[in-house]
């Protein structure tokens, strides 16, 4: 269960796809989610096939401690997290559904905040699913002062490939049967 705003930005998200597999970035409108606006962002993906903030709201500058515009979503991250990151918002893209990543950052101040970080996929002017609608949601109480790189701590939504190689199956041998 996530929490309710996580859940309204997804709700809205829906609404706005329709019958269409992924809405367009051209269909959002900040008032359909005005009480949570400032915790929202638009990112794009570069011709490099890098994803960079368009736009983030006020808490999210805050959060980081400077304007987020045309810097790389992967550079928030901890460097061990980036490649994952990037693999979950491709699967992401391709699958046409949200992604809610659990994470956390500490701040200099030696204050902990864990983050529900939602991305939903839109479509671009040329109708190709290269964009998200996003949402930072603390799930903690207040911080001071910025926070150093997020830590991807969990992903819901999407095939996972480096969760599921950890995770899958291998078969054994006992007595002469192979078991999983």
């Amino acid at each position: 269960m996530f929490h309710s705003n996580t859940e309204l930005l997804i709700d809205y998200w829906r609404g706005l796809r329709g019958d269409a597999a992924v809405p367009a970035r051209a269909a959002v409108d900040p008032g359909g989610f005005a009480a949570i606006a400032s915790r929202t962002f638009v990112a794009s993906r570069s011709a490099r096939g890098e994803f960079a903030f368009r736009l983030a709201g006020e808490m999210i500058i805050d959060l980081h401690g400077h304007p987020l515009r045309g810097q790389a979503l992967d550079r928030l991250w901890r460097p061990l997290h980036r490649r994952r990151l990037g693999s979950l918002l491709e699967n992401t893209l391709a699958a046409a559904e949200p992604l809610v990543i659990g994470a956390e950052a500490w701040t200099g101040e030696a204050f902990h905040v864990r983050l529900e970080v939602l991305f939903l996929p839109l479509t671009g002017p040329g109708g190709t699913a290269d964009r998200f609608l996003g949402l930072y949601q603390p799930s903690t109480g207040a911080w001071r002062g910025p926070v150093g790189e997020l830590a991807l701590l969990a992903a819901h939504g999407v095939a996972d490939e480096e969760a599921m190689a950890r995770s899958h199956l291998r078969l054994a041998t006992l007595n002469g049967r192979q078991i999983a």
